[in-house]
């Protein structure tokens, strides 16, 4: 069974909602190379301090080794203390 995390990024600010902008290319483009990464999305809304979030791994495993590479990556250093508001479906 597959993992899908669905919810949002929320800024609370420009700076944070910079911050995003300036890491987000390269966060997706190293998320969809990994191995089990079925789809993965992060997608401004119409309001410009939130992004609706969508990920879709193929086991648990795949899901939790993208979470181990991004919390050591840019991306999480770059987003650090920007509320996110997920729901996480498929883990044991």
């Amino acid at each position: 069974m597959g993992v899908t995390l669905t919810g949002y990024l929320r800024c609370a600010d420009e700076t944070e909602a910079a911050r995003v902008r300036a890491a987000l290319d390269d966060h997706i483009r190293l998320t969809r190379a990994e191995a089990g990464c079925i789809s993965f999305h992060v997608t401004a809304t119409d309001d410009p301090l939130v992004w609706q979030v969508s990920e879709e791994f193929a086991t648990p495993a795949a899901f939790e080794a993208h979470q181990t590479r991004a919390a050591a990556s840019d991306w999480d250093r770059e987003t650090k203390g920007i509320a996110r508001e997920y729901e996480i479906k498929g883990m044991p």
